[in-house]
């Protein structure tokens, strides 16, 4: 088993994403989820969790029960170590401090040698108190740490590209849901509403052959540039086209994954938008069989008319008067 430290403050959208990286994602306590399994170099790639550990006990969210399950536990490694804790929300209040030094006694009683900088193992500690559907979760996680996310969003800032335009998603953002379409190597991920180019770069950047397609000439070009600059000689084709009308045989992608237009940024009418959104949900069905598709309200009877099956719908605040609605998408 491992346990998992989710980032951001939406359990579920985390956990989602999780899944592509891990077996039998559950959420335990606010901010941490437990695996049965997971695949390192996924976990690596996700951006809304922030490690994975192997899970050595689960006990209350109390230092005392803490040490005395370390006590308990079988230890089967050696070397040195370092102990990290973390009080997931500072819901708990719990020490994290005090738990380092504790728990880091017990391992240094039982042979082991401390190293801060760059320690064989680390032991994390996750203190967690909440709600999750409703049932008051009060726990701690112990566990050796397996693998961590690369946390260089921070890099790749749309206002630092080449090419930007206003409205730009997050890298990290943009990361999760490509993860959740299914990117990764050996993929093809098409975005036919590809704009600047910033789902298309996040799918790249973790193996995966990417299409953009966009009906703006100027998209194109810039989205092209961004591209180039910062994923050099990564497969990628861009191509100027309608999302209603893709230049993709049948059954050719593994994924599609699109920004729609947000209604009232856009000069599309609304019952244009509808009729753009539909035909988009309906070519990317006869491409791929999975899909996340993002906008400012719901889709879901669009996707259902295009014979897809809607597995999950999160709502994710992005200021007091925009909310993305995040499709995810199975045929």
């Amino acid at each position: 088993m491992y346990c998992l430290e989710l980032a951001g403050d939406e359990d579920a959208f985390a956990a989602c994403e999780a899944a592509t990286a891990a077996s039998a994602v559950e959420i335990v306590a606010p901010g941490v989820a437990t695996a049965r399994g997971i695949a390192a170099d996924r976990v690596r790639n996700l951006a809304y969790t922030h490690a994975a550990s192997e899970l050595v006990a689960t006990t209350a969210a109390d230092i005392d029960a803490a040490e005395l399950a370390l006590e308990a536990a079988t230890v089967d490694r050696a070397g040195s170590i370092a102990v990290r804790a973390r009080d997931i929300r500072s819901q708990t209040g719990c020490s994290t401090r005090t738990a380092e030094r504790r728990l880091g006694s017990v391992l240094v009683d039982r042979g082991f040698s401390v190293d801060l900088d760059d320690p064989d193992h680390e032991l994390r500690v996750l203190f967690s108190e909440g709600e999750v559907d409703g049932e008051k979760r009060d726990v701690c996680l112990l566990g050796w740490l397996a693998a961590e996310s690369k946390r260089d969003y921070g890099d790749r800032r749309p206002t630092d590209r080449p090419f930007f335009q206003p409205g730009s998603m997050a890298p990290l953002d943009a990361r999760a849901l490509v993860n959740i379409a299914g990117a990764g190597p050996d993929t093809r991920v098409v975005d036919p509403m590809c704009g600047t180019g910033g789902l298309l770069l996040e799918a790249a950047l973790v193996g995966s052959s990417v299409l953009g397609v966009d009906a703006q000439w100027k998209m194109t070009r810039g989205s092209r540039e961004n591209l180039t600059a910062l994923v050099g000689d990564a497969n990628f084709e861009i191509v100027h086209g309608d999302a209603t009308a893709l230049p993709v045989v049948d059954d050719s992608a593994d994924a599609v994954v699109f920004d729609a237009p947000y209604g009232r940024q856009s000069k599309v009418a609304r019952h244009e938008l509808a009729d753009l959104v539909g035909g988009a949900l309906a070519e990317a069905r006869r491409i791929a069989d999975r899909a996340v598709v993002v906008a400012d309200r719901p889709w879901e009877k669009e996707a259902r008319n295009a014979e897809w099956t809607v597995d999950h719908r999160f709502e994710r605040r992005v200021h007091g008067t925009l909310v993305r609605h995040v499709h995810v998408l199975s045929g």
